[in-house]
């Protein structure tokens, strides 16, 4: 079976501001948590097919584990047509204080 390489586009990251209401919860050190640090907003990563498994480097492994179902699906040439455009998924992390939306898009060769 033939493997595509897939793009992951950082779309956005969730100030937990916003979430929260301005009303931030704090870590148990006391400071207030803040956008997440690991990944800038547009930052794109190729996953080769030949690397399907393994985290791109840079990439956080907590959001790898998160979109690694969409990104197998997008990589084997599956789709969620009829709710997105065939090739793409939207996914994002599971931190529920500073969550960040990616979009995960087939690259045919």
């Amino acid at each position: 079976m033939t493997h595509s390489r897939v793009k992951i586009t950082v779309l956005k990251r969730v100030d937990p501001s916003i979430i929260f209401n301005g009303n931030v919860p704090s870590r148990p050190n006391g400071e207030k948590y803040e956008i997440c640090t690991a990944l800038e907003d547009g930052q794109e990563f190729i996953v080769d097919a030949d690397n399907s498994s393994r985290c791109p480097q840079g990439f956080c492994n907590w959001a790898w584990m998160d979109l690694f179902k969409e990104y197998l699906t997008i990589r084997g040439g599956g789709d969620f047509y009829p709710w997105l455009e065939r090739g793409t998924a939207i996914a994002c992390c599971s931190d529920g204080i500073r969550p960040v939306s990616f979009k995960l898009e087939r690259i045919d060769e």
